[in-house]
């Protein structure tokens, strides 16, 4: 691969599994991935999502970086309108404080869980208040003695700072801040392109970054063959189905995906949600991201992978690792 691949990781909890089992996994994935080259490691915030252990973002980076050496780990992301900006800066100044040069702070305004429990995290902040939330929050990681409140361990701890998105909101904000940014390609394949251009047209220089850098996060599913891929594949289609129709669940199996009576329906909403998905042996997974990263001029590509079993996960980034 010409272009830096890294790892998007949501500890996803299989059927028959549980949080804590999945937590560790990350844990090992993160020690493998490091092994093998990758460059970054970072965790997605979702909440009330019974096949997903990640909700505690910030803990789980700590942990990362813990039992990993050199590898950056980091927030992809932590998703802003669910917390105190003051709180995130302490959190992420610590961690930076901690593991100095290692640590990534990936910034998101999705709720990344349901308007409940979107409402149960939040209280009275909204997501349109973000970009007011973002400067607030990059505000506590410099000294200001004008200010009451400081976020102690944040000053003179300030972690690169990245802009998440899936739309043109986040990439005109991430270009006109002069920040990082990473879009979910793997959520929002349609709008990858457009909101590329945007950020490369509204990008203006910064103490951060001269010029602008993309990465996009992509899903793949790579095995010794085209056969074992699609089928290591069909539990997250699954997954996300069942959610669809309003009843999240564990990450299923490849036994029960396949035997599942799936509607045409059912198979039109999955070939647009998982269309741009890279699914198949290391030769076509790799001929997709490198058409990806030419078609965007993405610097770096973050792979997310789900399947059922835990080494069929590692499997996959050690044959792309090749």
């Amino acid at each position: 691969m010409a272009v830096t691949l890294s790892v998007l990781d949501l500890a996803p909890i299989p059927d028959g599994g549980d949080a804590g089992t999945a937590l560790r996994n990350s844990l090992d994935l993160a020690r493998r991935v490091e092994q093998l080259g990758y460059h970054r490691y970072w965790v997605a915030e979702h909440h009330n999502m019974p096949g997903v252990a990640s909700a505690a973002t910030a803990v789980l980076v700590a942990h990362l970086a813990q039992v990993t050496t050199g590898l950056r780990v980091g927030s992809g992301g932590i998703m802003l309108p669910n917390h105190a900006p003051l709180v995130v800066a302490e959190q992420f100044g610590t961690l930076e404080a901690l593991h100095p040069g290692r640590i990534d702070l990936g910034i998101g305004r999705a709720p990344g869980t349901d308007g409940t429990t979107a409402a149960a995290l939040r209280g009275a902040r909204n997501v349109a208040d973000f970009p007011q939330q973002l400067a607030e929050l990059l505000t506590y990681f410099e000294p200001d003695e004008t200010r009451t409140v400081h976020a102690i361990p944040a000053i003179g701890h300030k972690p690169p700072v990245w802009l998440l998105g899936s739309s043109g909101f986040s990439a005109k904000l991430a270009g006109e801040l002069g920040l990082p940014f990473a879009f979910a390609h793997h959520i929002s394949a349609r709008n990858t392109l457009p909101a590329v251009r945007v950020y490369r047209e509204s990008f203006r220089p910064s103490e951060a970054l001269r010029e602008p850098y993309l990465m996009l996060s992509v899903a793949v599913v790579c095995a010794e063959t085209q056969e074992r891929a699609d089928w290591l594949a069909g539990p997250a289609e699954l997954r996300f189905l069942s959610r669809h129709h309003g009843h999240p669940i564990k990450l299923p199996t490849p036994e029960t995906a396949a035997s599942y009576d799936y509607t045409d329906e059912d198979r039109q909403v999955l070939q647009r949600k998982f269309g741009s998905h890279l699914i198949g042996t290391p030769e076509t997974v790799h001929k997709g991201l490198n058409a990806l990263a030419q078609d965007t001029g993405a610097n770096e590509l973050m792979l997310t992978t789900m399947t059922h079993n835990h080494k069929d996960r590692v499997r996959s980034y050690e044959l792309l690792a090749t």
